[in-house]
This record gives structure tokens, C-alpha cells and sequence, in this order.
């Protein structure tokens, strides 16, 4: 039984969230007709994260042949690991075009999950069981132990505490809430429930770093928490979906929520760039795929709706049209009072 909050939706429920329209707009921009999804901002690689999203936006507007196409690509072309995880990147200017073989562990969360929902509400066993192997995969090489804490590790190497001098190093934004209990459910061998509830403690305390009291994009837990090396030291693109990851698994806790909506947004509700030594903003995102995630955690926690230019969905570039799909998604099968 998945977890209820995120239980699979029929047909009709479905196309409500996400309409055919999004769809389309989306996937005309973005779905390479061999099933990849497009990073246009990005050189027009494609990555695991992005396959991972394809996935879960095709099942939730209902259309299973362009969720087919894109899992076939990602199962052809990117699970060429011999760890049952996918590699990272796809290039189409490299030759190979897979360009880096390790893998990102969000990217691996999101096509388990997106699998293990259509898989469950089409019932495709094919797909469940290809879930259950990248989920087994996952608890065998990214869950890291650390003292009394499980971490997700980001990429099966690289990042662990014998692998860098500040070592481990986690992201934040890596910790897919909503697909940690479906995980369990695939793979119980692995500390799942335990990986969640230290996400949420790590994000309550101990990773407020600096002025704003926000998480970095990369985190060093050496000793107290730190902005990793090598990284910038900002909370930036990979942390700003943090919260809407918290909303869309059913996680309200103000004390959680508040701290990271006051520390991410200026007070016109656009989104900052921050950065952590000084709490500075260095740049401000006004893409409404970017200002809908305060906007929706506004509203789940006070009740403030959403202004009307956020509910109107336009693909600007593929990660911030990605994000505003998921929060309009979620907002119209769970707060529909925020529409």
C-alpha cells in the first residue's frame, strides 16, 4: 500500500493534475522525440534528474506513451551502470554522450518513483519491478552511516567521508521526501524511514548556516556543518526546491517551512540567491516556476492563495518549468483552496 498522501491517481484525476495542455507546451519544448527531456539552459544535455521529473509529470498529466518513450531512453541510454543506477549525464556534443558515469542520486529517487507510481496505477508490473531494482540499488551504494545519522550520499562516489578531505558532503535538495516512503516499500532492507526523519532534523537545526539560517547548496558534516569545498557557498538552484519537496510529501511543520520561505524570498515574493557567508542576496529569480514555490508554501501554511500570473503556465526553461508544474500539481490534487 503506497503511502496515502501520494497514492497513485486514476485517468481522470491525472489529467486535473496537469492538464493536456501543460502537457503539450512542456513536452514541445522540452521531450526530444527519442524520450530524453531537454536542459535547454544547460547546453541541451540531458541528466537523470531531468528523466526522473519526465517521468513523474507524463504519469501525472496521464500520458502513458510519452512516459514510456521517455523511460525507454533512460533504460537504453543512461542505466548503462553495472550498479543498477543511471549515469548522470547525457551529451549530445560528446562522443560517447555519456560523459560522466557516476550517478546523481536525486535523479535515481525520481525515476524509481515516477516508475513505482505509474507502475502501481497502470499496472504494469515491468515497472514496479524495474522501481524495486534502482530502489535495492540506491540502499545498497547511497545510503551512507555517519555517527548515528544516515545520509544520502549524492552520487555513489565521490562524496562519502573517506572520499573527500571535508567529506561526507551531502545536498539537501537531494532528499525527494515524497519518494523516501514509497522507497521503503520497495527495497525495506534499506534505512529509509530513518534517512527521512534525519533530513528533517538535519534541515530543522543543524544545516541553518549563516545570517539567513539557510541550508548551501553542498554541505559538509566533517564537523559542524559547513558550506563544502569546492562548491559555491550559496543557497541557490538545488536548495530552492527543498521546501517545495517538504510541501509535496505532506511535511507542514511550520518550524521547518517558515525559516527557509523568510530566508529565500524579498519582499516582493521573488526568489533569492543567497549568499551564506553574508546572507547577501546575490541575484534575484523572478521566473514564476521559481516564485511559486514560496507562494505555494504561503499558502499551505497561512492560507494565502496563489496570484493568478502563477496558476498560468508558460515553459520558460526546463528547470523552472519543471518546478512550477510540480507545485501547480500538487496544489490543485491536495490545496485546491490555493487556486
Amino acid at each position: 500500500m503506497l503511502f496515502p498522501l501520494l497514492a497513485p491517481v486514476g485517468p481522470s484525476l491525472a489529467a486535473s493534475a496537469i492538464t493536456q495542455k501543460e502537457w503539450s507546451a512542456y513536452k514541445d519544448k522540452f521531450l526530444d522525440p527519442a524520450g530524453r527531456i531537454v536542459d535547454n539552459a544547460n547546453g541541451g544535455i540531458s541528466h537523470s534528474e531531468g528523466q526522473g521529473y519526465g517521468l513523474v509529470l507524463s504519469y501525472l498529466a496521464g500520458n502513458r506513451g510519452d512516459f514510456d518513450r521517455i523511460w525507454a531512453f533512460t533504460r537504453t541510454e543512461m542505466l548503462v551502470r553495472d550498479d543498477g543506477l543511471a549515469a548522470w549525464k547525457w551529451d549530445p556534443a560528446a562522443t560517447p554522450h555519456i560523459s560522466d558515469t557516476n550517478n546523481a542520486t536525486d535523479g535515481d529517487l525520481l525515476i524509481a518513483y515516477g516508475l513505482s507510481l505509474a507502475g502501481d496505477a497502470w499496472h504494469r508490473p515491468d515497472l514496479t519491478q524495474a522501481a524495486a531494482g534502482m530502489a535495492s540499488a540506491l540502499a545498497a551504494g547511497c545510503l551512507e552511516t555517519v555517527g548515528d545519522l544516515i545520509l544520502l550520499k549524492p552520487g555513489n562516489s565521490g562524496f562519502a567521508a573517506g572520499d573527500r578531505a571535508d567529506g561526507p558532503v551531502v545536498n539537501p535538495s537531494y532528499w525527494v521526501f515524497e519518494a523516501l516512503p514509497i522507497m521503503a516499500e520497495l527495497a525495506p532492507k534499506g534505512s529509509w524511514n530513518e534517512l527521512a526523519a534525519n533530513g528533517k532534523v538535519l534541515l530543522a537545526g543543524a544545516m541553518k548556516i549563516g545570517p539567513s539560517n539557510l541550508p548551501p547548496d553542498w554541505v559538509s558534516l566533517k564537523a559542524r556543518p559547513e558550506p563544502a569545498d569546492g562548491f559555491p557557498q550559496e543557497f541557490s538552484y538545488n536548495a530552492i526546491r527543498i521546501p517545495l519537496y517538504l510541501v509535496r510529501a505532506g511535511i507542514h511543520d511550520r518550524d521547518l517551512l517558515a525559516p527557509l520561505l523568510a530566508g529565500m524570498t524579498d519582499e516582493q515574493g521573488r526568489v533569492r540567491i543567497v549568499d551564506i557567508a553574508t546572507g547577501q542576496t546575490r541575484q534575484l529569480l523572478t521566473d514564476r516556476g521559481y516564485r511559486i514555490i514560496p507562494a505555494l508554501v504561503s499558502c499551505v501554511l497561512d492560507g494565502k492563495r496563489l496570484a493568478d500570473d502563477l496558476k498560468t503556465f508558460e515553459p520558460t526553461d526546463y528547470y523552472p518549468s519543471t518546478l512550477q508544474l510540480l507545485a501547480l500539481s500538487y496544489a490543485r490534487r491536495h490545496h485546491p483552496e490555493c487556486l
